[in-house]
């Protein structure tokens, strides 16, 4: 059930806002601004605000364990690579190059499973040709990267994340108007691709995220709402935003009951902005049913 109307508490007018992610440890949220270069913090209620720019097109930010089991820095996904990004300090360094023979593609969507490993998708920057790809990113106990590429031919790749018990994923095919389910095992091996929802009534599905009763949420660009599904793949609910491009749901907040929406201002004529001047805002809205905690990238998982 929702328990209070959505709202803006950040007009912030990103042209293609991605990827919020809570992070507990700082009591803050982080999000990105691909097309702007940009990472932006904040609070719970869209104060304490702060920003940096990124080098390049940002897909997603992530938390990383530090080996003492601290909060430490994030994994970023850029084109033709994953880096490490420092808060404190603003500075962003090299982890592993991707995609190195793919120069037209660029990384977007990313999730930490619960056992602290990195799944990501490429796409085409131009959002036309069927170049992208599903990844999944793990480090050995002796913190050698294994990187496995686990599905294929996307345009646009988005929202990987698992339901609760870690048994199904799900993937979203943006262009095509799918999102996919998978079974996954302990190791991560998928198997199984079936379309969990084909969405039929306006707009394309962008992030997703899962509630701790295992419905998936979905970001509906270009269709001005948020849905959300029951596990067997139904729609149950259906909010609605005042501007169309919706991109990417995450729970958060001390409960994790606060449901952050990042939304674009992408493709929109001047004339369209002005009728939507809230596109591109950061909004929240309070819900009955918990999110799951955000997991961190383990940078020495077995």
């Amino acid at each position: 059930m929702i328990l209070d109307q959505s709202h803006c508490i950040w007009e912030v007018a990103t042209h293609l806002g991605e990827g919020p992610v809570w992070h507990a440890g700082e009591k803050a949220l982080y999000f990105v601004d691909i097309k702007s270069r940009k990472i932006h913090r904040c609070a719970e209620d869209g104060s304490a605000r702060q920003s940096w720019d990124a080098p390049d097109q940002i897909g997603f930010i992530l938390p990383i364990m530090s080996n003492k089991g601290e909060n430490g820095d994030f994994i970023c996904g850029l084109p033709g690579k994953l880096v490490r990004f420092s808060s404190s300090t603003g500075s962003f360094s090299t982890m592993l190059e991707v995609e190195t023979d793919q120069p037209g593609n660029r990384l977007n969507d990313g999730y930490i499973d619960s056992q602290g490993s990195l799944w990501f998708g490429s796409m085409d920057d131009g959002e036309k040709a069927p170049s992208g790809s599903l990844y999944r990113l793990q480090y050995s106990s002796n913190a050698l990267v294994n990187l496995q590429a686990m599905d294929h031919d996307y345009v646009i790749t988005n929202g990987p994340c698992m339901s609760p018990d870690g048994k199904l994923f799900y993937h979203t095919d943006t262009l095509g108007k799918k999102i996919y389910a998978f079974d996954v095992t302990p190791d991560g091996k998928l198997s199984g691709k079936r379309v969990f929802a084909d969405i039929t009534n306006g707009g394309h599905p962008d992030g997703t995220v899962v509630d701790a009763e295992g419905f998936l949420w979905v970001a509906i660009f270009a269709g001005n709402r948020v849905e959300r599904y029951s596990p067997a793949g139904e729609i149950v609910q259906v909010i609605s935003f005042p501007c169309s491009n919706i991109t990417k749901v995450c729970f958060g907040g001390a409960d994790l009951r606060t449901v952050f929406v990042t939304t674009a201002w992408k493709g929109m004529s001047a004339e369209k902005r002005a009728q939507q001047p809230l596109a591109g805002g950061l909004f929240s809205f309070r819900v009955d049913v918990p999110g799951l905690p955000q997991y961190q990238l383990s940078e020495y998982a077995s």
